[in-house]
């Protein structure tokens, strides 16, 4: 890497690809259900996938700051580190993988009323924002069949047939969807289609999830953003025909070294209730985040990481916005100013930072 310093030397990249090849297991047999039933499993399955947006918060910083423990801890490259390093699943501290694993979890509970819902269920792949849908699907049956394909992205999936008829039930608790999205191949009765996702002051998504009509072996997650009279529209690919078997090493990698990093407390509707977020940037001393909760009124609020560089002096009003923070995110006290003066830290130490971006440009460079 051009940015390493002193004797980390940079590695071939010739020799290497930044992300390994994914892999996925064979296809899961179907669930077969009656209307009735199906209704009762999707409300039973939405209560337990609720109750997981409110006690686990999505993050994507703690991840960030085992990778820097790790590169501080073996002086070598941030490629090298990248490529051999196994990233941990904690508790309480998922990304869209460990929230999808915890899911699979709690709902395999279900198995006990719906026998062989447990055997139809699985973790799928998502690729987020394909361009040409069309060129994707007909490359071959699955994402192994893309050179391209990134995968940065997981959901929990359960084959099903009602009355005979295929489908599949998607949750997606990464991206905070508070709902049992069912996807009939046919279009019909209980096929989901389109639904409010968020409503905001400023901003309104929308989701539909269908199959893909030249490969069934994909669903087509459409997004409708409005955002001051301008619509939005984007399309990703989850791939539903198979389990994938490299949530972890493969997306969880990717999103090691992914420029954007966020904490967020949701509640049961999947609206975000407290956290904090920011780009990974080349800003040093000048790296902002942004700090938000709701104390009676809704609070937002920008701060540089210089600040927290010193915990001895941290202004007063600001220990109690982050104080604040952190009780809405059900912490133990002081957790999150932790988290910040650690992160202070981290951003502070360009070489990393440079590196991290590196490896995210490669990423984004060689992927769609």
């Amino acid at each position: 890497l051009a940015s390493v310093a002193g004797d980390r030397e940079p590695p071939d990249r010739h020799l290497t690809a930044p992300l390994p090849p994914a892999r996925w297991a064979q296809p899961r047999k179907p669930l077969a259900l009656t209307p009735n039933a199906h209704e009762q499993l999707a409300t039973e399955a939405e209560t337990i996938l609720r109750c997981l947006l409110v006690t686990d918060n999505y993050d994507s910083v703690n991840n960030f700051l085992s990778l820097y423990d790790e590169f501080s801890r073996v002086e070598h490259a941030l490629y090298d580190v990248f490529q051999k390093y196994s990233p941990p699943i904690r508790s309480k501290k998922h990304t869209c993988v460990g929230l999808g694993i915890e899911l699979i979890r709690r709902l395999r509970g279900l198995d006990k009323k719906f026998r062989g819902f447990a055997a139809a269920m699985g973790l799928v792949s998502c690729e987020e924002a394909v361009v040409e849908v069309h060129e994707y699907v007909t490359s071959g049956q699955g994402p192994e069949s893309v050179v391209t394909a990134e995968k940065e992205h997981v959901m929990v999936a359960v084959q099903i047939l009602v009355d005979g008829r295929p489908g599949v039930m998607l949750a997606d608790p990464g991206y905070h969807v508070p709902r049992i999205v069912t996807v009939m191949a046919d279009r019909a009765y209980p096929h989901t289609g389109w639904f409010t996702q968020s409503d905001e002051p400023h901003c309104r998504k929308e989701y539909e999830y269908s199959f893909n009509r030249q490969n069934s072996n994909y669903v087509e997650w459409h997004e409708r953003e409005t955002r001051a009279g301008n619509v939005k529209y984007q399309t990703s690919l989850v791939y539903v025909a198979r389990p994938y078997l490299d949530g972890v090493n493969v997306t969880e990698r990717r999103n090691l070294v992914y420029n954007f990093r966020s904490l967020l407390a949701r509640d049961q509707k999947g609206h975000l209730t407290a956290g904090l977020y920011f780009p990974v940037g080349g800003k040093g001393k000048d790296a902002m985040f942004t700090l938000f909760f709701d104390n009676g009124e809704k609070r937002k609020t920008k701060y540089k990481f210089s600040i927290f560089s010193d915990p001895a002096n941290i202004p007063k009003a600001i220990l109690e916005e982050v104080e604040l923070c952190n009780n809405q995110m059900n912490y133990k006290k002081g957790e999150l100013l932790s988290v910040i003066c650690k992160l202070a830290r981290v951003l502070a130490d360009q070489s990393f930072i440079d590196q991290v971006l590196e490896i995210n440009d490669e990423i984004c460079r060689m992927c769609l």
